[in-house]
């Protein structure tokens, strides 16, 4: 299972936003929007083997919406039909456990700091993509039987505290290049890498 965990801090709790105005009315829930695409389109398909969580921190209170490709339906290219489907898992109420929204679609209560100790607990392999990582390529082919979680800001990166949370999770800090790029670039970049195995050229 190849994972993704996107934190949007800005990204709002609540649909209330405007399918209008995307970017100007959900806290740039837009680049969460892209990101799933990225995660899981394939030219005809859907990608069966991607788990992507959204963490959302933009209200009072945050959120996390689990995306399942092995049951994810109704997902199409175009952004707006991704946040219709995000606006959607939004209006369910938010309990500590999972709730369905649509298929393949979860909502649940809290934040990141949760979600890493449930990955913990499944001894999922923490990947936190940076510029000043070790090269990607340092992850051998021996390791793709693991279970990875690859862990993306936003626009504005990842705060100092998370990236402390991170390191006590266990997170290995890899880059892509040196090369800022965005989250959703860099969820392609990563799935074009794993797919291709490109990376067993060895490390730079």
């Amino acid at each position: 299972m190849r994972i993704f965990i996107i934190v949007g801090h800005k990204a709002t709790t609540e649909p209330s936003f405007s399918l209008e105005d995307i970017p100007g009315t959900s806290g740039r829930l837009d680049i969460l929007c892209r990101s799933v695409t990225s995660a899981f389109v394939l030219s005809h398909g859907i990608r069966k083997d991607v788990l992507a969580y959204l963490v959302l921190l933009g209200g009072e209170n945050p959120k996390t919406i689990q995306l399942v490709g092995e049951s994810l339906r109704h997902l199409n290219p175009d952004e707006r039909s991704t946040a219709a489907l995000l606006k959607k898992a939004l209006a369910v109420e938010a309990a500590p456990g999972w709730s369905m929204s649509t298929p393949g679609i979860f909502v649940r209560s809290g934040g990141l700091p949760r979600l890493l100790e449930d990955l913990r607990q499944r001894s999922v392999r923490l990947i936190y993509l940076k510029e000043d990582g070790k090269d990607f390529r340092c992850l051998r082919d021996e390791l793709l039987g693991e279970e990875m979680a690859f862990v993306l800001g936003d626009h504005s990166g990842m705060t100092a505290e998370e990236e402390t949370l991170l390191a006590s999770a266990g997170a290995e800090v890899v880059a892509l290049g040196p090369t800022s790029l965005h989250a959703d670039h860099c969820i392609v970049v990563t799935n074009w890498l794993l797919d291709s195995k490109a990376f067993m050229s060895g490390c730079l």
